[in-house]
């Protein structure tokens, strides 16, 4: 697993040992941090190579010993993407193309981690999985992120029909819970963060802008699922929760399940990130083909949810 390391990865990986799998991890630790997988580290079917995969020249060793490999690692984050555009775009598409190289040469199933970002401005409400992707200009970084993950998926498609990858993408859409970063622009970690340390909670925007989060460990049920399921191999398919929720009903969420005392504000885009930022009111996702390839349905409220990831941040329990 390519960024094993990471916030969905390190949940994923422990869902795998969990179930009795041995699971070789390769993360550079850019992003993810190491004790995120705490919890497996003495486990004897674990194995980590702290490693770029744009440079290890063992990744295809590593790829010819696995059944399957979960491609999550990407630059990620608003705040990433903007600060470190260079990084994203050779991270995201030299690195997936790299890992779709060793996987074609091994013949082995690959699943490619994509994001609801590539959707761009489509504000189509839901978004299903053959809808436009509406990108801003190239002068614009904010969509650096979202041109690289389509090329990604474009890849990953070429290399089922051309080379005869069993890939499979999924499109995970506000992905939250313990171990989330608010370091790159996360806004729930972020939420938390700022409550439980009596700071103001900070609004992008007017706050009425809406998201629909899916909690982590949906996410990875939902994704060790696809990769077993042959019906999405050569597929694209969203990942997430249908259910909307504004930014401002989140902060006042997040302040009453704290009982912070906190201020929540609004900071215009322009301050927060730079003038001309572009944001989406809203992205909800179809997830009518997930519900038939694999009978998902969301588990798990925001609440419950929310008070995860505030029990995470006051103890580090995960």
């Amino acid at each position: 697993m390519t960024g094993g390391a990471g916030f969905i990865g390190s949940h994923l990986v422990e869902a795998l040992i969990h179930e009795g799998h041995e699971v070789i991890v390769v993360d550079d630790l850019s992003t993810g941090q190491a004790h995120n997988l705490a919890g497996v580290t003495d486990s004897p079917l674990l194995q980590t190579y702290w490693t770029s995969i744009l440079e290890d020249e063992r990744l295809q060793d590593i790829v010819n010993e696995v059944d399957v490999v979960y491609h999550l690692a990407a630059a990620v984050g608003v705040q990433l993407v903007l600060e470190r555009p260079v990084e994203t775009i050779e991270t995201n598409i030299l690195g997936t193309a790299r890992i779709l190289r060793c996987a074609a040469k091994a013949q082995k199933r690959v699943l490619i981690a994509s994001t609801s970002e590539v959707y761009g401005k489509n504000d189509r409400v839901p978004l299903r999985e053959d809808d436009d992707g509406i990108l801003g200009p190239t002068s614009k970084a904010r969509w650096s992120y979202a041109c690289s993950k389509a090329l990604d998926e474009f890849l990953a498609f070429a290399y089922h029909q051309n080379k005869g990858v069993a890939a499979v993408v999924v499109r995970y859409f506000n992905t939250v819970g313990p171990r989330q970063t608010g370091r790159y622009g996360m806004v729930v970690p972020r939420f938390v963060q700022q409550a439980l340390a009596g700071q103001a909670i900070t609004i992008y925007g007017d706050g009425n802008q809406s998201r629909s989060f899916t909690d982590v460990a949906d996410a990875v049920r939902a994704t060790l699922a696809l990769s077993r399921c042959p019906g999405a191999i050569g597929e694209v398919i969203n990942v997430g929760n249908d259910r909307e929720t504004t930014i401002n009903e989140l902060a006042h969420r997040v302040k009453r399940l704290t009982a912070s005392g906190s201020d929540i504000v609004h900071i215009a885009y322009d301050r927060a990130y730079s003038k001309g930022f572009e944001d989406l009111r809203r992205r909800v996702p179809d997830i009518s083909r997930l519900r038939e390839l694999i009978g998902f349905v969301p588990r798990d409220d925001l609440d419950a949810t929310l008070e995860r990831v505030i029990r995470y941040y006051r103890t580090g329990a995960t």
